[in-house]
């Protein structure tokens, strides 16, 4: 079984839904732990009782630290610092092998299980956001896409994990500054950075139509 976490709100709670019906008609092994960034969004999703998912509050997620920074952020920025935070989370809870975050707007078109597979051993997959030339926005926006990433239950995908949540909660802003970017330029020196890091090869993943 594959294990994936999301986090949305009400406001995108239909494109979260959607994400998930399109993993249930792929026929992938998978369980969802999707965490709910309002009272409203978790309380609707406990009573839709979804049989591969598990619904998670705020209340339930949220740890000091989090709450620390989360006045000084904006309702996107306080997503984006989070993201690690739900990756490890699950981890930690579930003590699952691995964990995949998505973006709660993906469809999935087939069982992402061929995107795992392409890992192998390595322990942390990154997705290019593989811009056309002429709508590059990389050097300000990054080379890779948090909307895909895995991290394995191990010493070197929870160092990565670990460094990237200390990093997104003392930084973690949409705006571009001394290199940074949101949750996403601190993923450009992870081939260098850390052990065990593969890009992800497919061409079916993230692709940019240019508009």
């Amino acid at each position: 079984m594959k294990h994936f976490c999301t986090l949305f709100d009400t406001f995108y709670m239909s494109r979260g839904l959607v994400m998930y019906e399109s993993l249930i008609r792929t026929g992938a092994d998978f369980h969802l732990y999707i965490f709910a960034f309002d009272d409203s969004c978790f309380s609707i999703l406990k009573k839709m009782s979804l049989e591969k998912a598990t619904i998670i509050s705020l209340k339930e997620f949220e740890d000091d630290d989090l709450l620390r920074v989360k006045p000084s952020r904006s309702k996107a920025e306080y997503c984006w610092t989070s993201t690690p935070s739900t990756i490890k989370y699950v981890i930690d809870k579930f003590k699952v092998d691995e964990c995949t975050y998505v973006d709660a707007d993906l469809f999935f078109y087939k069982d992402p299980k061929i995107l795992l597979e392409e890992m192998g051993d390595c322990s942390i997959l990154l997705t290019l956001h593989r811009y056309p030339p002429r709508f590059n926005r990389s050097i300000k926006s990054g080379i890779y896409c948090v909307q895909f990433i895995t991290f394995k239950n191990n010493v070197d995908g929870l160092n990565a994990l670990n460094w990237w949540r200390d990093a997104c909660i003392e930084w973690c802003y949409n705006r571009y500054e001394d290199g940074k970017f949101g949750d996403q330029k601190y993923l450009d020196d992870w081939t260098t950075r850390f052990k065990g890091v593969h890009v992800l090869q497919n061409l079916g993943v993230d692709w940019h139509p240019g508009t």
